[in-house]
């Protein structure tokens, strides 16, 4: 089944996001990841199947994984609890929706969303070595680059392992782009105690991921992660660690100096950059064999990272 919009009756949308569908159930979300995927901001008319399950039960995994770092969000993903918890909350038949919710759906505690994105990386790449770049070319620096507050070697090249991970965090904006931003600008944002604990957090989070993941042969360039506050308690909440929200390359393949192949929607960007588009909405519908590979690449990293084929 492919998944691109839901319609739960009887349960109020929360919000409507690039990629899933959040319902509102009072003190809880019934959040569903669909299969619609985005590219330069803007969604596609074409899904990419079980893309919405890829992501779903790869947080899940990595909530698992980390729960004795910080806790996560998570009441359950069990469709025959999420089924009775929607029909107490006055959906009728909740039955009906079995198919649409199994394997896509979390149900999740309510939090106060943190309002910036913790970005670890361990790589310079993405919009950082774009950054870097330019910072150097201005300067003509000849020993360090500060990047965000964060000093790195003016020698570096592009996808390149940094000293250390450090944590690049960024604005969460409505429209267009998050903006990085330095982790002390962060804390002018959420506060001295809560953006050192976000800090700290998330280097951890990242540690423990990047060790597993290079067991595996794979290397998490960057992540973001997003927290919320419930009883003046940091949780992690969102998806986490997913071919979405991160950067995964496979070991074998890494050549620093240059952009590495990478588990994500790296076929439909390359696509879309061959097309003559605006990046505007509407964007173009996507060819089959295209689809299909971006497909493959996300089922590839959850079989790699959890250890089993997708089900």
């Amino acid at each position: 089944m492919i998944v691109t919009t839901t319609d739960i009756k009887g349960l109020p949308k929360f919000v409507t996001g690039k990629v899933r569908d959040v319902y509102d159930l009072e003190d809880e979300l019934l959040i569903v990841a669909t299969d619609r995927i985005s590219a330069f901001d803007v969604v596609l008319p074409t899904p990419i199947p079980d893309k919405g399950k890829v992501l779903t039960q790869m947080s899940l995994f990595w909530f698992d994984l980390t729960k004795d770092i910080v806790d996560n969000h998570l009441v359950t993903a069990d469709t025959d609890e999420i089924l009775d918890r929607i029909g107490k909350a006055g959906v009728e038949s909740p039955e009906q929706y079995r198919e649409l919710l199994d394997g896509r759906s979390m149900l999740v505690v309510k939090t106060k969303p943190i309002p910036i994105e913790c970005v670890v990386r361990g790589y310079l790449a993405g919009s950082a070595w774009k950054e870097y770049s330019a910072l150097r070319a201005a300067s003509g620096s000849s020993g360090t680059v500060v990047l965000h507050g964060v000093e790195l070697p003016a020698d570096m090249v592009e996808c390149q392992k940094m000293p250390r991970p450090v944590f690049t965090p960024a604005t969460k904006e409505t429209t267009g782009h998050d903006v990085n931003i330095s982790a002390q600008e962060a804390r002018q944002i959420v506060g001295e105690e809560i953006g050192r604990q976000l800090e700290v957090l998330s280097l951890a989070l990242y540690n423990r991921a990047s060790e597993y993941a290079a067991e595996r042969g794979i290397i998490i360039s960057d992540t973001k992660f997003e927290f919320g506050q419930l009883n003046d308690h940091l949780i992690l909440i969102d998806e986490v660690l997913t071919p979405d929200s991160s950067r995964f390359w496979d070991a074998k393949l890494y050549t620093p100096g240059r952009s590495q192949p990478s588990f994500d929607k790296q076929f439909v960007r390359d696509y879309l950059l061959s097309l003559d588009w605006d990046r505007t909405y509407p964007g173009p519908e996507l060819p089959e064999d295209i689809v299909a590979k971006t497909a493959e690449k996300y089922r590839e990293a959850y079989q790699r990272l959890v250890g089993k084929p997708l089900v």
